[in-house]
């Protein structure tokens, strides 16, 4: 589909990068590739992100500003305040791995109405992979932070990488969450990206199994949204009510997603490809806001952006051939790259299979089995 602009011009979310450092952690499944060194964002950087974001803000419809990785409590109270200070009308949210959070945090996170999201991956014999610096365990580390948060009342979401989805461990991983209060569980297998290469495979037929037993875990105890399950269950509503199933430039434009790293080089799309560099496509920016404003590099990505246009022709190679394509969308750019040698125009991917058509697989199996 040349010629035809397939990025919307207006984003409703903004990812900026405070600091590359994440303390106390070194996950062994992170991508990141300066997680051990801080670079702090200077408040220069967040003045200008501001200026479009504010105007964004006032003209639609909710904005939000995250603020994640590295940590972004690494960045200081002090610091972070100044960063956020100059935005208007927005709403703000941390990624964080709670290993910091103590009572002044918390008095920090409610004076600014921040949301906060939890990344923490179960049971503490599920976060084998979540490792302190020094190589400890990170699990109880986390979990005086996140106590640190219901103890002051602050609601929190989740994100929890799951390296092995076994069906028999789904409802006690399900159970834990729901146990914790948290207000959305987001669940993410673990992906090869960045610098975390050679992945242990997953069956595909082992993910479905673990998405229909979590599934099940789920419809018997709804306490929790389940950020996975829901997409599946918009998905069937949406074939039913007949409306577009084909997400992505047949459709509706896609966010562009832009990703503010700490020195204000703008990534669209995929925030996995910020602090990372590729011979034919250089450092994946499509600008810097200390140079262009974000609304610039928003409206201007594609024409901007080598890395898009091939893109593009992997979504629609996708769209093609793939028979799960109006739900998986045409996978993410940092999996294709990652995935393909550092090509952007392949189809299949680890992610697509395990995260989208075992997805999709796994949920309407179970409800085909448990009617109501």
């Amino acid at each position: 589909m040349p010629g035809i602009t397939r990025l919307a011009t207006v984003p409703r979310s903004v990812i900026m990068q405070p600091t590359t450092q994440c303390l106390p952690m070194d996950c062994t499944y992170c991508y990141l590739p300066f997680r051990k060194t801080k670079h702090l964002m200077p408040v220069h950087v967040a003045e200008a992100v501001a200026k479009p974001v504010n105007a964004w803000a006032a003209d639609g419809p909710a904005f939000e500003v995250v603020w994640h990785g590295g940590e972004p409590l690494a960045t200081g109270r002090e610091h972070l305040a100044a960063l956020m200070a100059p935005f208007q009308g927005v709403r703000h949210s941390v990624q964080t791995n709670a290993a910091l959070i103590d009572d002044a945090w918390c008095g920090f996170l409610l004076e600014h109405d921040i949301h906060v999201g939890v990344s923490i991956d179960g049971p503490e014999d599920m976060n084998t992979h979540r490792l302190t610096l020094a190589g400890h365990p990170g699990f109880r580390v986390s979990m005086r932070g996140i106590e640190r948060l219901r103890r002051h009342g602050i609601p929190f979401s989740a994100i929890a990488v799951v390296s092995d989805p076994d069906p028999d461990g789904a409802t006690r991983f399900y159970a834990f969450f729901a146990e914790l209060g948290v207000t959305v569980l987001g669940v993410n297998v673990e992906e090869e990206e960045g610098v975390n290469r050679g992945t242990k495979p997953t069956d595909p037929a082992r993910a479905a199994e673990f998405w229909a037993a979590l599934t099940g875990a789920w419809r018997a105890h709804p306490v929790i949204r389940l950020r996975e399950i829901q997409r599946v269950l918009n998905f069937a509503d949406a074939v039913i009510g007949g409306q577009l199933t084909t997400p992505g430039p047949a459709s509706s434009p896609w966010e562009p997603l832009p990703t503010v790293a700490h020195d204000g080089g703008v990534v669209m799309l995929s925030p996995e490809l910020a602090g990372f560099t590729d011979d034919r496509f250089g450092d994946f920016t499509t600008g810097n806001v200390l140079r262009d404003g974000l609304d610039v590099l928003v409206a201007e990505a594609e024409a901007r952006t080598p890395w898009i246009t091939e893109f593009w022709r992997g979504v629609d190679a996708c769209r093609a051939t793939c028979p799960t394509f109006a739900f998986c969308g045409g996978a993410h750019p940092a999996n294709r790259y990652f995935e393909h040698g550092g090509r952007m125009d392949g189809t299949t991917t680890r992610y697509c299979t395990t995260s989208k058509t075992a997805l999709l697989e796994g949920v309407t199996r179970h409800v085909r089995a448990h009617p109501r």
